[in-house]
């Protein structure tokens, strides 16, 4: 059975995730992308838009541990952790958001229109689009350099659970 280092998952999957989040809200700020993911993971569970950035924020930093966990199984099924492989799990992970996820997003979410629906009163969420090109055409940049950034963390500072001090 192969053992992990827990403590690193918490720890740099707290951290990871930090910048993943501060990456996109800081790409959203400065006007390169209009997609907050606060905002659209929060309003899967909630139509109030003060509790949605709230419940949002929690979850994806849920949703940061857990990948940390997954990233974690991997380091230690190939026996090696460093920056450049958790990087390119990043890039592979932001790509399978961007074009696998996005464009299914408006039939899960019960508030966002679709490409083929429009907004209504209850869907009144824009739908991403490909590649979430919908919320800005440096949207996919930065969502990829922030899982790059996310993967690098992890793959750096993670150590294996044999190697653990």
């Amino acid at each position: 059975m192969m053992s992990l280092n827990y403590a690193n998952i918490f720890l740099w999957g707290f951290i990871a995730t930090v910048f993943l989040t501060t990456l996109m809200a800081a790409g959203q700020g400065l006007g390169l992308s209009r997609m907050s993911l606060q905002y659209m993971l929060g309003t899967l569970f909630t139509a109030d838009r003060n509790r949605a950035m709230a419940i949002g924020f929690t979850f994806h930093f849920v949703n940061g541990w857990l990948f940390a966990l997954f990233y974690a199984l991997v380091f230690e099924s190939l026996g090696k952790s460093n920056w450049w492989l958790g990087a390119m799990i990043g890039l592979g992970q932001g790509l399978t958001v961007l074009i696998a996820l996005m464009p299914i997003l408006p039939a899960l979410h019960p508030r966002m229109a679709s490409e083929h629906h429009g907004p209504d009163p209850t869907r009144q969420l824009e739908p991403p689009g490909f590649m979430a090109l919908n919320y800005g055409r440096q949207t996919p940049l930065i969502t990829l350099f922030a899982h790059v950034v996310y993967g690098a963390i992890l793959g750096g500072f993670y150590q294996l659970a044999g190697t653990a001090l």
